[in-house]
């Protein structure tokens, strides 16, 4: 029997589960946010990928991690999680950024792009 190698996308996947199982949870650091959601729009020269990620307040790790959707990329993705605590401690409704992959596709940077816009939700 032969036995495969995961693909790269496959261990960044369970990196991520890893940390996101690790991390506090949004509901005990911002008891007061309701609702949260991002819209992602990641630009290159082959696709421009779009989705929106729901966030499930009461049990979602407090760690924003987009993952990059070249499938040839290694060790890349969007570690936006600063970018969102800040304006989340902010009490921020509506906040934006950008973000460039910092992965590699074979020995070149990666560098996709992505944009991201994010609204909140907060009691009161």
């Amino acid at each position: 029997m032969y036995s495969r190698k995961p693909s790269n996308a496959a261990i960044c996947a369970q990196e991520r589960r890893r940390r996101e199982d690790d991390a506090p949870r949004i509901s005990t650091l911002f008891p007061d946010l309701l609702g949260l959601k991002i819209s992602v729009e990641e630009r290159s020269t082959t696709a421009t990928p779009k989705y929106i990620r729901r966030i499930v307040v009461t049990s979602a790790p407090a760690l924003f991690l987009l993952p990059c959707s070249d499938p040839h990329c290694s060790d890349g993705g969007h570690d936006v999680t600063q970018e969102m605590m800040n304006a989340l401690r902010a009490q921020k409704s509506a906040f934006n950024g950008t973000h460039e992959c910092n992965g590699t596709i074979g020995a070149t940077p990666c560098r996709r792009v992505i944009w991201f816009n994010a609204e909140a939700e907060f009691k009161g």
